[in-house]
């Protein structure tokens, strides 16, 4: 009797799918369209349950440095062109025709992965606990630069107060981390940023939405406008604020 592939219901990381024999809708070609349609800050704007988050998983999974050095047949490259991905994830998909591209991209960039999605709070404060928890979460995944020999002792305290949720200056932790992987893997940095409409939809119906706008104006245009150590970022959302 043939097996048949299971329906992802509620799953949203493109590596448990790929692994575990769910369907998968190849979305692929938006990784070539991204890199051909070149924007320094790219905003893709759906409706709830979309696929937005998917996506994004599987822009992170394409990119990043370091997440499965293992298995390389899927595309043929040999041991001298390995990246940090895993090709086998992309095996039989639409980007796995275009080998150029994937040896120029596939698994050489740090990313910064970031959801908003759960940003929310009676009160500002609650909301901003919220935000710097996300951060200090995504900054513990890099916990290799903790002891990075790249970074100077200040670096490396500064990076010290993200990993305990506390910054100097929480409107520019984005950017602080993503300098801090600049200066360990001497590569520009992809943001990924999922939902990152709901910490203001959250406040405009909760009666803060002020503060939280001059909040996420300040994360943001230190991230994404004036980032020396950005290559590129990717966000979602809902809304086009």
């Amino acid at each position: 009797m043939n097996s048949t592939l299971k329906l992802p219901v509620g799953i949203e990381n493109f590596e448990e799918i790929r692994k575990s024999g769910f369907y998968y809708v190849d979305k692929t070609k938006l990784i070539e369209q991204l890199l051909q349609n070149w924007g320094k800050v790219n905003l893709f704007t759906r409706p709830r349950r979309f696929g937005k988050t998917l996506n994004m998983s599987m822009l992170k999974y394409f990119f990043e440095i370091g997440t499965d050095r293992s298995l390389f047949d899927g595309l043929h490259i040999s041991s001298n062109e390995k990246t940090g991905a895993d090709p086998s994830l992309f095996e039989g998909l639409y980007i796995s025709k275009n080998k150029e591209m994937c040896a120029e991209y596939m698994g050489k960039y740090p990313v910064i992965f970031l959801s908003f999605k759960g940003v929310d709070g009676l009160t500002f404060e609650e909301a901003q606990t919220r935000v710097t928890t996300i951060i200090r979460t995504e900054a513990r995944r890099h916990y290799e630069l903790k002891n990075s020999d790249r970074l100077v002792d200040e670096e490396i305290a500064q990076f010290a107060q993200l990993l305990a949720g506390k910054p100097d200056d929480l409107t520019d932790s984005i950017r602080l981390l993503s300098e801090l992987l600049y200066r360990h893997f001497d590569q520009k940095v992809i943001i990924i940023i999922d939902e990152y409409d709901v910490p203001l939809d959250k406040a405009f119906q909760n009666g803060y939405y002020r503060e939280m706008v001059a909040l996420i104006r300040g994360l943001f245009g230190q991230a994404l406008k004036t980032n020396d150590f950005l290559r590129f970022a990717v966000l979602t959302g809902c809304l086009r604020i």
